[in-house]
């Protein structure tokens, strides 16, 4: 899959449909991103920036806007509702390295959708028209768009989207298959991204409930997407990529990651989220990696609470490292 002049595969699976990590936000920092681009995601997208001018320059935004020893390309997701506001951000990321710029048209969370960002924009074609044109327009670099397949089970409208996006020089569309008013309750629908996919030339990506290899190639198969995207589950199991890319291309499984490697993994990932953070907010952005790591484990849960309530970094590195041991 091409996206611009980028091809989008990894090395040894450039056959294969490519799969890519979904942009979260609190989730996709640089850290996590190197992590799942190293376990075989051909494409990692950024937590969403806003494209508030006011907020360009703050400290949370200068974190997301660092990119140093990502591997090309670099795709950053930007947020807002208002075309220019959109254009002048993705133009200041294009300044800080962004090869893609995402916008997102996607997210269900209530803090976005009442100031009519995210997903809601689905409810205003027109918007999303002038957005798409302002911001193809402002850049050099390919625009990609995500979304969802409408704002509730009445009103799905993900053809008409994909329709406007591709005829404004979008040059790549990820379908999540849920709607708004779903968020991420339920099982996610296919039927749209298919149809999606019938209707539309530019490259269609696949999100959603894709939990296994098996469940990627079905995904791939079913809708015709060109690539699949992974979500949540990357949190729990960031070597899934490397296991969908050979399923897809051998029929087989990869043996499963022993509590070396796992140990090894989130140690690693630790002393980076640390280093990207410092010591204390870095401690605070670990509790989740732990916590997946570690609560499907004998003794996690109980591991966890004691965990969670810890604050330095040292401490938190040791006792994540002494429970590995003790599980081993």
């Amino acid at each position: 899959m091409k996206i611009g002049p980028w091809q989008i595969s990894t090395p040894d699976t450039q056959e294969t449909a490519p799969v890519i990590l979904a942009p979260m936000a609190g989730v996709t920092d640089r850290p996590f991103r190197q992590l799942c681009r190293k376990m075989g995601a051909a494409l990692a997208v950024s937590e969403m920036v806003t494209s508030k001018p006011e907020l360009l320059h703050s400290r949370k935004t200068q974190t997301r806007l660092n990119h140093e020893g990502e591997n090309n390309p670099i795709s950053v997701q930007i947020l807002g509702t208002q075309a220019a506001q959109m254009a002048q951000a993705a133009q200041f990321n294009v300044h800080h390295g962004a090869d893609i710029i995402d916008i997102n048209m996607g997210c269900p969370a209530k803090k976005v959708c009442n100031v009519l960002a995210g997903s809601a924009l689905l409810k205003d074609e027109r918007l999303v028209s002038e957005i798409l044109s302002t911001v193809v327009k402002a850049v050099p670099v390919p625009v990609t768009l995500k979304i969802r397949t409408g704002w509730d089970r009445d009103n799905r409208n993900a053809i008409q989207i994909a329709k406007i996006a591709e005829q404004n020089g979008v040059q790549a569309l990820t379908v999540h298959g849920r709607t708004r008013a779903c968020g991420y309750k339920g099982s996610a629908e296919y039927d749209t991204i298919k149809a999606v996919k019938q209707q539309v030339s530019i490259p269609i990506i696949a999100n959603g409930d894709i939990t296994s290899a098996e469940k990627a190639q079905s995904v791939l198969q079913y809708t015709g997407a060109d690539a699949i995207m992974i979500g949540r589950e990357a949190i729990q199991s960031p070597w899934i990529f490397s296991d969908i890319n050979h399923y897809l291309a051998t029929g087989k499984h990869l043996p499963e990651p022993t509590l070396q490697d796992k140990s090894e993994l989130i140690l690693g990932l630790l002393d980076d989220l640390y280093s990207f953070y410092g010591n204390s907010h870095g401690v605070r952005i670990a509790r989740k990696h732990i916590a997946s790591t570690v609560k499907p484990l004998f003794g996690g849960e109980l591991f966890w609470k004691k965990i969670n309530r810890v604050s330095d970094a040292r401490q938190q590195f040791t006792m994540t490292q002494n429970f590995f041991s003790a599980c081993a």
